[in-house]
């Protein structure tokens, strides 16, 4: 294990760990728009508490990012295996199953796309006659529907770069009837592929397929930079599958400027004179005519939500409930979302997020251990589908096992196994008034240094309670080389500085 030279301030004793317990339950929370009233503790006798063991994490970082569960990438045996792992700990605590016998909320999800084979893409440009191969001069993007698509001469037009911006003063839609025509769209903007650009908010494949969606389109054609797509690397859409209601095709440089030759223009020169003028250039392509025929197929997977709780002791309180989260999954071996796109081999997550499981679990513990002290109930959520866009979240509170109206805050863990120079990211701290002094109370005891973020959204599963109106807290220790890459592996995980955090 990869120990930091530094060192941190000592776990507090039994006795600091209950003061602390003590002083924050004095605390009038008033969180978000639910507001919780606790009432001063009676005088109890000092118990020895359950406190946060280095050795523990370890030995489930080590598990969760071996090379027996292979990245445990959603719906796969190794996703299963964690699953059963975090379940089993559940199981051996005693922590209470949510509605049934078992731990586990199943969903199903779309892992991914195929496209058949019998797919076609056929146009008359002028007198000529062209039938273009699938996976060399076009493919479906993963978002596209299927469909057959036939359109006649005047129902192909060039819609610039697909962007209206309003608040730019900008509409590549303004001179254009764009329903029920197949739409041909530039890639990137007038600026180019300059992301941090006035445009860079507009350039997505996704939203400007929405876009044309909503303007009428029924096809979209998304042209690529690559002359052939059978050489592209890395296709030029996200990992959301779902369908977007419309066919969308990514169609080569070359097969977009065919199209283009009767207007006489090419993609090479309405992007330069796009970068002279600052403007797309749409027009109807009166001498096009195009059928498509596009079956794409979703594949879909079962994974699963692992959730544990303990019940509060607070007669008043225990009704409410407090959700500690993390997720479980990860790349798997690779695929559109590593960071490592031209190496194979297992994508470990150790800090993505084995570290934050390992503190759900070690939290799970202490918790069950000390229940006595608990006035409102803890519930504790190992995710899966984060990676594919938080998935698990989104289904539980969807479907949430315990009434969110009645659900006060939500924790989350994600990346806490790096911690570099005691630095230690906190988000959510704007999303109730009580986070901020009772983090900064807290903080005195671990000395840490915080960076407190206001925002409740963010790339992690609290971002979904957020939506739900609901306090968060997001604990994370900073991207590193290694995220999202093979490399992500357990030797470099800092077990003395995440004991700590877990701690706090």
């Amino acid at each position: 294990m990869n120990r930091s030279s530094r060192r941190f301030r000592p776990l507090a004793s039994s006795s600091m760990l209950l003061a602390s317990l003590m002083s924050v339950s004095l605390l009038l929370f008033s969180l978000g728009t639910r507001t919780v009233i606790a009432e001063q503790p009676k005088t109890q006798p000092v118990a020895p508490l359950a406190v946060v063991e280095t050795e523990r994490l370890s030995t489930h970082i080590k598990y969760l990012a071996s090379d027996e569960l292979e990245g445990r990438r959603s719906g796969t045996v190794g996703c299963k295996l964690a699953a059963e792992y975090i379940s089993k700990h559940y199981k051996q605590l005693g922590l209470k199953t949510p509605n049934s016998s078992s731990y586990f909320q199943p969903f199903e999800f779309i892992d991914g796309v195929k496209f058949d084979a019998g797919s076609s893409f056929k146009a008359e440009v002028g007198d000529k006659k062209h039938e273009f191969k699938l996976g060399e001069d076009y493919i479906p993007l993963n978002f596209s529907s299927s469909g057959n698509i036939e359109a006649g001469k005047d129902q192909v037009a060039l819609a610039g770069f697909g962007i209206t911006a309003s608040q730019l003063n900008y509409d590549d839609y303004a001179k254009l009837e764009a329903k029920d025509k197949v739409l041909i769209v530039l890639p990137f903007g007038p600026e180019g592929n300059n992301l941090q650009g006035k445009f860079g908010d507009y350039l997505s494949v996704r939203r400007k397929t929405l876009i044309a969606r909503e303007k009428g389109a029924k096809a979209i054609l998304l042209v690529s930079e690559a002359e052939n797509l059978k050489d592209r690397a890395k296709m030029a859409d996200d990992d959301n599958f779902t369908d977007s209601g419309v066919v969308v095709l990514n169609i080569s440089k070359t097969v977009a400027n065919e199209l283009l030759k009767p207007s006489g223009r090419s993609v090479e020169t309405l992007q330069k004179t796009a970068s002279e003028t600052g403007s797309g250039e749409s027009l109807l392509l009166s001498d096009i005519s195009l059928k498509l025929s596009i079956k794409v197929t979703r594949e879909m997977k079962t994974t699963e939500n692992v959730i544990g709780w303990v019940e509060g002791n607070d007669e008043k309180l225990k009704n409410e409930y407090i959700v500690i989260g993390a997720h479980y999954d990860h790349l798997g071996l690779g695929g559109r979302s590593s960071l490592a796109p031209d190496r194979s081999g297992i994508h470990h997550g150790a800090d993505d997020n084995a570290s934050g499981v390992a503190g759900l679990l070690e939290l799970a513990r202490v918790f069950s251990s000390n229940r006595e002290l608990l006035k409102r109930s803890v519930i504790f959520v190992g995710f899966s589908g984060e990676e594919e866009g938080l998935l698990g979240s989104n289904h539980y509170v969807k479907n949430p096992p315990f009434p969110l109206e009645r659900t006060v805050a939500m924790l989350n863990m994600d990346m806490i196994g790096r911690m570099r120079k005691d630095s230690m990211v906190v988000g959510g701290i704007g999303t109730s008034p009580v986070w901020k002094p009772m983090i900064e109370e807290l903080n005195k005891v671990r000395g840490f240094d915080l960076k407190l973020q206001e925002d409740g959204f963010g790339p992690s599963d609290h971002a979904s309670f957020y939506g739900k109106d609901m306090p968060v807290l997001f604990f994370f220790t900073g991207n590193h080389e290694d995220y999202h890459r093979p490399s992500d592996t357990s030797d470099k995980i800092n077990v003395v500085s995440e004991q700590a955090i877990v701690t706090l």
